[in-house]
């Protein structure tokens, strides 16, 4: 494929959870991983998309080296700039970390790379509000633990493939607002870096919420306005039976009150109405529905098609095509969360659909019409 360099830098979210660990063995079951969700997933609906089936890279092993170079070969042929890989740290305690472990060590692949830090407790309830979860492993916060958190960080930062920011390396955040003080934490870092030598790390606070939050108020650098962002859609976050989530369900040809179903275009111009008017980083959505983990609970976005995400892609990128840059970054949503439905990664359903996608969003934008050479 090979598209022309990018009109702006495009990082795809990537999930390292298709390897066992000993964690999940305990909580889930004896050889869990993604894969375990994915292939038990069953349609809840007549035209319900469900089991999202790997093609070309199958149902891999993230700890054999072919596949994270294959997957880095897919993406750079397609345009897109690099991955960020969320990264699980408790007080110390790593988890999921093989594979960015081995990229690290091995120098391979050759592709670029940032970390996100999911600072959330984990449990057992994969998605929805704060109660009945049973904890398996909780965050625990403490300058100590910040100043240890920095120098395993600054290994991955030193990297020449660390993707960076007016010469800075970017750190994502997931829950800035979770952390007990914030601005002890960003502070604690940025000291600890220079302490070490290296210039201060770009910090961007994720928000997930529709008009999003200014993160330079709790000291990061700027927000990532994550997408889904739920709130944006009626009665998504309400749990229970509503008349008008049963009105929209009989639209969608699913005769029940009680799933969360939505278009997927509508869901975007609902998500997009309220753009932040502060300085963030856009992020583009592939699609979402997470059957696999949540059942009749999940959350449904219907109708996705590569050429609707396209269309917002390129929205995306041309709105950032204004700014410096280092700074036109677009985060996408994801590279490979298979039990949410979101996927770049070829499936059996659409192949290379959803990349090429990718390649024809650069490509017009950076066409003379496009009004962004």
């Amino acid at each position: 494929m090979n598209p022309q360099p990018a009109p702006v830098r495009l990082i795809a979210f990537y999930l390292p959870q298709f390897h066992p660990i000993p964690e999940n063995d305990a909580w889930w079951g004896k050889g869990f991983t993604e894969w375990t969700n994915v292939t038990k997933a069953k349609p809840l609906f007549k035209g319900h998309y469900q089991p999202h089936l790997p093609g070309e890279l199958g149902f891999y092993d993230l700890r054999v080296p072919e596949v994270r170079e294959h997957q880095a070969a897919l993406a750079r042929s397609y345009g897109i700039s690099g991955f960020c890989y969320w990264h699980y740290w408790f007080s110390g305690k790593r988890l999921l970390e093989r594979p960015f472990a081995e990229v690290l060590q091995s120098g391979r692949p050759d592709f670029p790379f940032c970390l996100g830090w999911a600072n959330e407790s984990w449990s057992r309830r994969w998605h929805g509000g704060e109660n009945a979860r049973e904890i398996f492993l909780e965050q625990r916060h403490s300058v100590a633990d910040d100043v240890a958190h920095t120098q395993w960080l600054a290994t991955a930062f030193a990297d020449r493939r660390y993707i960076q920011v007016d010469g800075r390396p970017m750190l994502l955040i997931w829950r800035p607002k979770q952390l007990p003080e914030p601005r002890r934490t960003t502070d604690t870092i940025r000291t600890e870096c220079t302490r070490l030598g290296l210039p201060e790390p770009f910090l961007v606070g994720v928000d997930g919420s529709v008009s999003g939050f200014d993160m330079r108020q709790i000291g990061f650098d700027i927000l990532e306005h994550h997408s889904p962002r739920f709130d944006a859609l009626p009665d998504c976050l309400t749990e229970g039976w509503t008349m008008s989530r049963f009105r929209r369900n009989l639209s969608q040809g699913a005769i029940s009150r009680w799933k969360k179903i939505y278009r997927y275009d509508y869901a975007l111009e609902q998500m997009d109405r309220l753009p932040p008017q502060f300085p963030h980083f856009p992020c583009a959505l592939v699609g979402w529905d997470n059957t696999p983990r949540r059942a009749e609970q999940s959350i449904i976005l219907t109708e996705t098609t590569p050429a609707r995400f396209q269309a917002e892609l390129e929205a995306l990128i041309r709105s950032v095509a204004h700014k410096p840059v280092e700074h036109r970054i677009v985060f996408i949503n994801a590279w490979n969360e298979w039990a949410e439905g979101m996927h770049l990664e070829p499936d059996q359903r659409h192949g290379h659909a959803f990349l090429q996608a990718v390649a024809n969003a650069i490509q017009s934008t950076q066409s003379p019409a496009s009004g962004h050479c």
